[in-house]
């Protein structure tokens, strides 16, 4: 990337926000930006960078939209800010950005437009990039977006930041679509396990968020824990696409600074004293990072923590990593057990379920129904690279067995 294109896709978020008070409204704020950065790009190859890059595309952007109000004959919206765009203040353009993102996460949408308009408007993801990340038809994503805006204007949902009693829940929403940003470049798609680009969105937000709530510890603790799944992104397949997991990975091929940066947040947020679900889910990924190889993973602390994430979030999947933990720890009889409290008719087509039940059957010597498991998964796998891995299991399997 350019440092022009760098300077816009840093200036986008808070220049969009500024513009949408302006405007009145999200979609002539986009056009606006567009129209600026249309304009930024020929007046800074001339002139270079500006000091104040999202002042200037603010100041662009409001004069496309007067312009474009006095030829319709009516009023901008919002007011117009008086400052020149080298004296806008960054807290004021702050202020409209927190407006903005807690707007795309408005409860009145659904989740999954609120990651969507999210990775549109606040990351600037086009729609096919959008789709792309969802697996859906690039039309299909246009028509969600549409709906999503379209929701926002007619329930007439303020710009603003919710009231201070409103705020920790708000705030609790806002982090969730963050993490599904991250997980959904964790979804399975053709050609990679990983879409590191829109991983890396989500890990931008999150950086963004925290200049903005700085003494959030489950903020630092989603930002920790990200930046530890994000270290081992280059691992996690290999050049033939294979998929490598966690025993097998290169950990020298590990981010390092990343891992530092996690780390370093844990320790600030844990030592704060207010523990919340991603702070333990970030504890848990800095013990697989911290462990020098997979042998010296601390798995009965990991289990440990995965008890607590329990009680903080239950949920199956929270579950099902506490009986591999425990298994991986050497009591492969609790991990079962534990596994089979679970509803199992609402887990038959998941497959981190059917391959966890799997490896503990085979490990305590149940190899029939461990094998027909794994098959199991197989059939639920919707990634190429899973199935080969799983595949390549039942054949070492099978090999062993004719030993």
């Amino acid at each position: 990337m350019s440092d022009f294109g760098a300077a816009l896709k840093a200036a986008r978020p808070r220049a969009v926000a500024a513009l949408r008070r302006f405007a009145g409204n999200l979609d002539a704020a986009e056009d606006a930006f567009q129209d600026a950065a249309e304009r930024a790009l020929i007046a800074w190859r001339e002139q270079g960078l500006p000091d104040n890059p999202t002042g200037w595309l603010i100041t662009a952007g409001r004069n496309r939209l007067i312009d474009a109000a006095r030829k319709a004959g009516r009023e901008v919206a919002g007011d117009a800010p008086e400052q020149s765009h080298e004296d806008l203040e960054p807290t004021a353009l702050d202020d409209d950005l927190l407006r903005l993102v807690f707007t795309c996460c408005h409860p009145a949408l659904a989740v999954e437009h609120q990651v969507a308009l999210t990775l549109k408007v606040i990351a600037g993801l086009s729609s096919a990039d959008v789709a792309q990340a969802f697996l859906v038809p690039v039309r299909t994503m246009e028509q969600r977006l549409a709906r999503a805006r379209k929701k926002l204007s007619d329930k007439g949902i303020p710009f603003a930041v919710p009231e201070a009693a409103e705020l920790p829940d708000r705030l609790e929403a806002v982090l969730a679509t963050v993490y599904l940003i991250f997980n959904q470049g964790y979804s399975a798609r053709a050609g990679a396990l990983v879409d590191s680009r829109t991983c890396e969105e989500a890990i931008w937000l999150a950086r963004l968020l925290l200049r903005l709530f700085p003494g959030d510890t489950e903020l630092m603790g989603l930002l920790a824990l990200m930046l530890c799944h994000h270290a081992r992104h280059a691992s996690r397949q290999a050049a033939d696409g294979a998929l490598i997991p966690l025993p097998r990975q290169d950990r020298s091929a590990w981010d390092g600074d990343l891992i530092t940066e996690a780390t370093a947040l844990l320790r600030v947020a844990l030592g704060r004293g207010r523990p919340g679900p991603y702070q333990t889910q970030a504890a848990i990924a800095a013990l697989h990072c911290e462990a020098p190889d997979a042998n010296a993973t601390d798995w009965a602390q990991i289990a440990a923590l995965y008890e607590i994430l329990e009680r903080q979030s239950p949920g199956p999947v929270v579950t099902i990593n506490r009986a591999v933990a425990l298994s991986e720890a050497g009591d492969t009889e609790t991990a079962l057990a534990v596994l089979e409290q679970l509803d199992v008719s609402s887990l038959s087509d998941y497959t981190p379920y059917l391959v966890a039940h799997s490896t503990l059957r085979h490990r305590r010597g149940d190899a029939d129904t461990a094998d027909a498991l794994l098959r199991q998964a197989l059939e639920t796998s919707q990634h190429a690279a899973e199935r080969e891995f799983l595949s390549q299991v039942l054949q070492e399997r099978s090999a062993r067995a004719d030993i």
